[in-house]
């Protein structure tokens, strides 16, 4: 296999710093066709150094998630439709966790209309989101914050979480396989993620399809511990079949910020 070439170093470099590249843009950038844009990400991703998704590509790192950021930009449309139908299913009077990550953020940010909720975060984005609105209560875990992304997380986060039982759960996951697998980056973060599904009496997931494009080391936990799993599309027919088998509701909002490949 020939050496990669100083164009694809730095198509990776920028897909590093954005999360994610468009074959539009990258034309633009480096004045080349489409086509030959098309061939370096086809490189890159027999290379394993990067996976295809509609209109560019993303790292296609397993090991270290992309810049938090970048990963706030990535699929924005869909993160909020998927935020919005989150909100709809937690009604009025209801207590939650909400755990780290931007989908679940936009979760928080769609909750401003509700009523007498108490909301339990171990993300400091989704407690400066909500703090202000009277007719929440926000209560906040303690314990180290990471500084990439304000999440709080640790055994001190953990310990904080077991006190509690509440009606809904919203997390998200870095990466699910087509078996249902549930995957994230941070063992420290998986270890509040799981500490929050076991003491909620309904778990949401939220996620866009993106996430079935990835992959990631540590293991959250199995699709059959979802009540409902809120998604853009699952193009998967393993993951369905997967939602049906242990009667997960499956929601999908459509719409996508990307064109076609």
């Amino acid at each position: 296999m020939n050496a990669i070439s100083s164009r694809q170093q730095d198509i990776l470099m920028l897909a590093r710093a954005q999360g994610r590249v468009s074959v539009d843009d990258l034309a633009s950038r480096f004045d080349v066709s489409p086509q030959t844009i098309r061939k370096d990400l086809n490189d890159l991703c027999v290379r394993r150094l990067m996976s295809r998704v509609h209109g560019g590509a993303v790292v296609a790192s397993g090991v270290e998630n992309v810049a938090y950021e970048a990963r706030r930009v990535m699929a924005q449309g869909a993160k909020r439709a998927i935020g919005d139908a989150a909100a709809r299913v937690v009604p009025n009077r209801a207590s939650l966790f909400i755990n780290i990550g931007t989908t679940t953020e936009e979760v928080a940010r769609a909750l401003h209309d509700h009523e007498d909720l108490l909301v339990i975060t171990n993300n400091l984005n989704v407690a400066t989101e909500l703090y202000r609105h009277p007719k929440i209560e926000l209560i906040m875990a303690g314990g180290p914050v990471r500084h990439a992304d304000g999440a709080v997380i640790g055994s001190v986060a953990v310990d904080f979480v077991r006190q509690f039982r509440v009606d809904y759960a919203v997390i998200g996951a870095s990466a699910i396989e087509e078996d249902g697998t549930l995957l994230d980056f941070d063992y420290r973060e998986v270890q509040v993620a799981r500490a929050i599904i076991d003491n909620a009496r309904q778990v949401i997931l939220v996620a866009d399809r993106s996430k079935l494009e990835r992959s990631a080391p540590v293991r959250i936990g199995h699709i059959s511990e979802i009540d409902t799993f809120i998604t853009d599309a699952v193009p998967s027919p393993a993951l369905r079949a997967a939602c049906v088998q242990h009667s997960v509701e499956l929601i999908e909002v459509g719409g996508s910020d990307d064109e076609g490949f």
